[in-house]
Order: C-alpha cells, then structure tokens, then sequence
C-alpha cells in the first residue's frame, strides 16, 4: 500500500516540476480592439508550428517597402480548411486585415481574414 503512495506522489511530484505548455491569449501581443488592413504582395509564408506567418511586403507613405508579418493558425488547421501552400504562396496580391501587434512599433499582425485581389476570403 505504501509503494503505490509513494509512486503516486513521484508521478505528482514529477508532472508539477514539469513546463507547462498552456497556450496564450491572443491579447497578450496583439491588440484585439484594434484592426489593421495591409494591401500588399505575399512574400513568404512559413508553415511551421506552433503558427503560420504570412508575410507581406507593401509600400508607405513615403514609397519604402515595409514588411508585415501576420500570425496564423496550426498548419493542419489550415490545411483541414483548405488552405494549402498553393493558396497561400510568394508573389500573391492581397490585403491581409488583422488585430496589430500591441507593441505599434513591430509591423506584426494576428492575422483574422485574407483577401485575394479576385475577391476570395480566407480565414487562416
């Protein structure tokens, strides 16, 4: 009876000094009363976990070339909605609206909704 107390207490003992992995709130980076729209040309998208990234080169007012960066979903999400890499791939136009980053002086973006220059939406 004993050595079932004890291992009990060793698997709690070792499951508590283990890191958690809980996911975070989008609110911690991004500012979700806020939304953003960057009309520009896809120039990489990355399909690695824990999230997606698109980024997307545009122009300022003063013509230089910025580039956004907008955190997506899991790429088996995307790719269970469809989404694959030859939807979303280098040299697309498109206007990417998004909740910005809380710090305004990083041009990064969760990413809510992807407009195509045809007019097709996506959700990535």
């Amino acid at each position: 009876m004993l050595r079932h107390g004890a291992l009990a207490l060793a698997v709690v003992s070792l499951a508590i000094s283990m890191p958690a992995s809980a996911h975070h709130s989008a609110a911690v980076a991004y500012d979700i009363n806020k939304t953003i729209s960057v009309k520009g040309v896809i120039s990489e998208v990355k399909w690695e976990n824990p999230h997606t990234w698109i980024f997307v080169e545009t122009r300022d007012e003063s013509g230089k070339t910025v580039r956004w960066g907008f955190e997506g979903k899991v790429p088996n999400q995307l790719i269970r909605l469809g989404i694959t890499p030859s939807v979303l791939k280098p040299g697309v136009e498109v206007t990417v609206t998004g909740h910005p980053a809380r710090d305004a002086s990083q041009n990064y973006c969760e990413v809510l909704e992807v407009t195509f220059a045809d007019g097709r939406t996506i959700k990535p």
